[in-house]
């Protein structure tokens, strides 16, 4: 089973009578790349999300937007006495007692944190509420990486099974290939007996290099072996996206090997296009975790 990189989710609730999303977004990387963005009250709660984040995702560059949407019956505010009280006692000593609390009250209320937000302590339920808001939207990004997967997985096995038939294809060219080889190796043994300086111990030789060297009998067998790894690997529980990529490289080594071994403008053909399969199997893995 494939999991794509590519993600998303998002989940939102009221929280102590405010309105709190968590939205989550994966791209591709080739680490786990966490950029978090967390309204000021729930800062607390980031090695904990960070964590949670790690567990789940694994790999991918991940962007966390908490946001806190004010509700009418949170949006109220209250003057915070305390604080009221420490800026009227300080202008009162600065003004040596000329001035009033009623002539200090309009510039006493342009100062910052005599005003308060209702509702503005967080306590740990708070807190634990937004943690399981985030771990929902994680579930939710996961969901999406699944789905999204699926499709990958899909085209992935259609572009190998392209690559197998393709090798049905370089086998009835090899086919023949041989019994062109085998008639001019016949034709020119044929000749070479008529000449008595011929060697024969170094015709032997170079006869069994020229085999060696346009025989691509392993390499057939082995892409073959590639592929059904492949294959088999794709369809594993987990997701493969790393071990995958090593395999194609396997693949492509084989393919390569074929196409310069083979002497041959249909096989070399085959091989052209079974690249091209191969890179756009590559190009899908790029975004599979």
């Amino acid at each position: 089973m494939l999991k794509s990189m590519t993600g998303f989710g998002k989940e939102e609730a009221d929280v102590n009578e405010k309105n709190v999303s968590v939205e989550i977004r994966s791209l591709n990387s080739k680490q786990l790349d966490v950029n978090l963005k967390i309204a000021q009250p729930y800062k607390a709660i980031e090695p904990e999300l960070r964590a949670m984040l790690a567990s789940f995702i694994e790999r991918g560059r991940v962007d966390v937007f908490i946001d806190i949407e004010q509700t009418e019956s949170n949006s109220a505010y209250s003057i915070n006495h305390e604080v009221y009280k420490k800026f009227l006692d300080e202008l009162m000593i600065l003004s040596s007692g000329k001035l009033n609390e009623k002539e200090l009250l309009p510039v006493i209320m342009k100062f910052p944190d005599v005003f308060r937000q209702k509702n503005d302590t967080i306590n740990d339920d708070e807190l634990k509420n937004v943690m399981q808001l985030a771990q929902k939207a994680i579930e939710k990004l996961d969901s999406f990486r699944i789905n999204e997967g699926k499709v990958l997985e899909t085209d992935i096995l259609k572009r190998v099974n392209i690559i197998l038939d393709k090798m049905g294809i370089i086998e009835k060219h090899d086919n023949k290939r041989i019994e062109s080889v085998k008639e001019k190796l016949i034709l020119q043994l044929k000749a070479l007996r008529e000449d008595s300086s011929y060697d024969p111990n170094r015709f032997e030789q170079e006869l069994i290099y020229y085999l060696e060297k346009f025989d691509i009998t392993e390499e057939k067998i082995r892409l073959k072996k590639h592929c059904d790894y492949f294959i088999t690997t794709l369809k594993e529980e987990q997701s493969t996206g790393k071990k995958l990529a090593f395999i194609t490289q396997e693949m492509g080594r084989e393919i390569n090997t074929i196409g310069s071994k083979a002497n041959n403008f249909e096989i070399q053909k085959t091989v052209v296009e079974m690249k091209d399969e191969l890179e756009k199997v590559k190009e899908q893995l790029g975004n599979v975790l």
